[in-house]
C-alpha cells in the first residue's frame, strides 16, 4: 500500500540547546577554551543564555535554565553519553587549547580522529575531524 504523508525531508541540524547552570562559567568555555564567537541576533528571550553560529546556519544555544537531569550519573566516556558532534579544524590545537585549560579529554573509541570532553555542566561535546 502506497504511502499517502506527504514527504519529509530533514536536511540539516540547525542548532543545539544545552542547559547550562552558571551563564558566565559556560560562556568562558566555549569562548575562551572553544573559540567561538556569540551570534548578535539572540532575541530577548525569558531566561539567559547565548547563542553561537558554527557557519551554514548551524548554532549552539546555551540556556541558563533549571536542569531536570542533574542529579543524573553520567558516563566516565563521552561517547556512551548523551552528545552533540561538532565537526572541527585543528582537533590538535583544541587538544592542546583543552590541555592549557585543564579540561580533560577522551579519544574516540571507534578510531576516527575524534575526542569527547564535558563542558562545565557536564553536556558531552564530540569533536570530530574535517577537512
Amino acid at each position: 500500500m502506497p504511502d499517502s504523508r506527504p514527504e519529509v525531508r530533514i536536511v540539516a541540524l540547525h542548532h543545539v540547546g544545552l542547559l547550562v547552570s552558571d551563564l558566565a562559567r559556560a560562556k568562558a568555555f566555549y569562548e575562551s577554551v572553544l573559540g567561538l564567537q556569540p551570534f548578535p541576533k539572540r532575541p530577548d528571550l525569558p531566561y539567559p543564555g547565548e547563542w553561537y553560529d558554527l557557519g551554514g546556519g548551524q548554532q549552539v544555544h546555551l540556556m541558563q535554565l533549571p536542569n531536570p537531569d542533574a542529579a543524573a550519573v553520567r558516563p566516565e566516556h563521552g561517547g556512551r553519553d548523551r552528545h552533540v558532534a561538532l565537526g572541527v579544524k585543528g582537533l590538535t590545537g583544541l587538544k592542546q587549547r583543552l590541555e592549557d585549560a585543564g579540561v580533560s579529554y577522551t579519544a574516540s573509541k571507534s578510531g576516527r580522529a575524534a575526542l569527547f570532553c564535558r563542558d562545565p555542566d557536564l553536556n558531552t561535546l564530540e569533536f570530530v575531524e574535517v577537512s
